[in-house]
């Protein structure tokens, strides 16, 4: 276990007990991708960040609270791919811990409509990705809005709960003529998330590190607390 991290760990499970209370698996996806943010931003490179995942499936594992239960749950839903198997058995193996009500619906989304806003010629693109929640309807629709910048940078990753909401603001800028607004094809969007998303190296925080010399760069901060779970969505795509 990395001893540096031992207090991130324990307060990550302390942290959990407010899951069960949560009312749906969106807001638990989101809750889970932004303690996944805080480590991967912390790491200096891909290998500790997967070691300080194994330590967290195994704290969770040991604490055996209900909360730990839906945060492994959710971290095999849509963690980082290498953890996923890892997290599931942690959390089969809690069976006569008290499961969430929507623990089944974790990660078991589908994509709907995609779309390319482009706001000017140096604001670079947004892509925006509808998904809802299989069997769910029109309840528990939300998006992934990624922009990306020069190179397909990302500069902005964010998940929208209210996505009528977004495409009214976004059809008004439109015809204040401020942006474009069409539809994307979905199997481009999802190469041009994938390529940008899961190519960037973990290292938010540090000035410089060793994956400087692959030619990949860490994400912005900003982008950190999303990124777990727009990297699932954006595996869902064509």
């Amino acid at each position: 276990m990395l001893p540096g991290l031992r207090e991130v760990y324990a307060a990550f499970v302390r942290e959990a007990d407010a899951l069960p209370a949560l009312p749906g698996p969106l807001e638990a996806e989101v809750w889970t991708s932004a303690r996944l943010g805080a480590l991967e931003s912390a790491a200096p490179h891909a290998q500790a960040r997967r070691a300080a995942l194994g330590d967290l499936i195994t704290c969770l594992r040991a604490a055996a609270t209900p909360g730990a239960r839906a945060f492994l749950a959710a971290l095999a839903a849509i963690g980082p791919v290498e953890g996923r198997r890892a997290a599931g058995r942690a959390a089969g193996g809690l069976g006569e811990v008290a499961a969430v009500p929507w623990e089944k619906s974790l990660g078991r989304v589908v994509p709907g409509q995609a779309w390319l806003v482009q706001e000017g010629p140096l604001d670079g693109d947004r892509l925006i990705c509808e998904f809802r929640y299989e069997d769910a309807g029109t309840r528990g629709l939300h998006a992934v809005a990624v922009r990306l910048g020069h190179g397909d940078v990302p500069s902005e990753v964010v998940i929208v709960g209210d996505v009528p909401a977004l495409m009214a603001a976004a059809r008004q800028a439109m015809q204040a003529e401020l942006c474009v607004v069409q539809p994307y094809d979905p199997a481009a969007v999802g190469q041009r998330l994938r390529a940008a998303l899961n190519d960037a190296e973990p290292g938010g925080r540090g000035g410089s590190s060793p994956h400087r010399e692959t030619g990949t760069e860490p994400l912005p901060e900003a982008c950190y607390p999303a990124v777990a779970l727009a990297r699932h969505r954006a595996g869902l795509l064509p």
